[in-house]
């Protein structure tokens, strides 16, 4: 019977350590099991956050292209804005420009107009007369002033002179001769013809703003002159002449509707053909 529970005791300590062992086991297995987990978890987060990171790098990718095309709109909006004001700056100051023009224009036209322009309503629809200037000399008629007679050989002489000058190609001093024969002999019915001459003196001289004043001076104050037509047309051509073609066309198409049988509408025609073929000149300085 000791013997029985000797081993008995011995069995039980044999159990005893193995039952231990198996709890160590147990606890190994335990840890691991655990450990698995953990690292599952990890895992699971690791590629939740390289999700997450994937998505915020293209979100700023996105953002980064944004940001270029606000930049290169707002590029470009800035520098509308800074043409669209310079532009207007422009604008401005050539309305100025034009303005001041227009005011020195005027005050020409007034000083050439003179007495001319003073006896406009009191002059009478200017007669039919010849063709040619030699014709006009002789058949004019005496002028008369303020009911006095003036004689015909006085203002013819007068006129005359201011002519021969022109031919002589003495613009400045045909051009003083004409208006001083405007203004002695207001009445006479060449008053329109040297009103045209003085334009040609100036369109001879090449100074068009002043040949643009006097064409338009008869045009005032001699309505019905013969000359009407060929100062709209050398008015035109002056025009031209400053590189203004929008104005050119303008005068020459007037000149189309009130003389289209004229020889001036022709060559009013064949300058406006032209003017549509030639490159525009620099802007005019007026």
């Amino acid at each position: 019977m000791r013997g029985d529970v000797n081993q008995l005791k011995r069995d039980t300590f044999e159990m005893k350590k193995e039952v231990s062992e198996l709890r160590k086991d147990m606890s190994t297995v335990k840890q691991l099991v655990a450990g698995a987990a953990k690292e599952e978890s990890f895992g699971a987060i690791r590629e939740s956050q390289t999700s997450l990171y994937s998505q915020v790098s293209d979100m700023s990718k996105d953002v980064q292209v944004l940001r270029g095309r606000f930049d290169e709109y707002k590029f470009f909006v800035d520098k509308s804005l800074k043409e669209s004001a310079t532009e207007k700056e422009l604008l401005r100051s050539q309305v100025n420009n034009l303005e001041t023009r227009v005011k020195e224009l005027n005050e020409k036209i007034a000083k050439l107009t003179g007495s001319a322009a003073e006896d406009k309503g009191a002059t009478e629809p200017q007669g039919t007369k010849e063709e040619g200037e030699k014709n006009r000399e002789e058949t004019g008629r005496g002028a008369k002033t303020g009911g006095s007679e003036i004689s015909e050989g006085g203002s013819l002489k007068t006129y005359e002179a201011a002519l021969n000058l022109f031919k002589e190609k003495k613009y400045r001093e045909s051009r003083e001769k004409f208006n001083t024969f405007i203004k002695k002999f207001p009445n006479d019915e060449r008053a329109d013809n040297a009103q045209f001459w003085i334009g040609e003196t100036y369109y001879a001289e090449k100074d068009f703003e002043g040949a643009i004043l006097a064409y338009e001076s008869l045009i005032k104050a001699y309505p019905n002159s013969k000359k009407m037509p060929g100062a709209l047309l050398k008015q035109g051509m002056s025009f031209l002449e400053l590189g203004d073609k929008k104005t050119a066309k303008v005068i020459f198409q007037k000149l189309l509707d009130k003389y289209p049988d004229s020889k001036e509408a022709e060559t009013a025609k064949k300058k406006m053909s032209e003017a549509d073929k030639k490159p525009a000149k620099a802007k005019p300085k007026y």
